[in-house]
C-alpha cells in the first residue's frame, strides 16, 4: 500500500507558510505591501539585521513566489508578486475556513 501524496493545494499552502514563518520575512512583506510601487531603496536600512541575513530572507520569499526582484546593479527593486499574494490569501482563507467547521468531540 502506497502512502497518500500531498495535494497541489497542500504543497502551496506549506510553501507560503514556510515563507511566512519568520518575523523578519513578515516585516519585509509589510514594507513591500505598503508600497504603491516596487521598493527600490535599501531594505536593510529599515530592518535590524545584517545585509547577509536579509539576503537569506529575501531569497526565501522569492523562492516562495511571494515577492519578485528586478536586478539592475547597483540597485535591486523588490515587489510583492500580486498573483501569488492573492493566491496565498485565498488558500489560507480556505484552509482556515475548513478547519473552523471541525468540532472536537469530547
Amino acid at each position: 500500500m502506497s502512502k497518500k501524496k500531498y495535494t497541489e493545494e497542500q504543497e502551496k499552502i506549506a510553501r507560503y507558510a514556510k515563507a511566512l514563518s519568520h518575523p523578519v520575512r513578515i516585516q519585509i512583506l509589510e514594507i513591500l505591501a505598503g508600497q504603491s510601487c516596487c521598493y527600490s531603496g535599501d531594505i536593510v536600512d529599515d530592518l535590524p539585521i545584517a545585509r547577509s541575513t536579509l539576503s537569506q530572507h529575501l531569497s526565501e520569499l522569492r523562492d516562495s513566489g511571494l515577492i519578485q526582484g528586478e536586478f539592475n546593479p547597483p540597485k535591486i527593486k523588490y515587489c510583492i508578486r500580486r498573483e501569488n499574494w492573492e493566491e496565498a490569501k485565498l488558500l489560507f482563507g480556505g484552509f482556515f475556513e475548513k478547519k473552523e467547521n471541525v468540532k472536537c468531540k469530547t
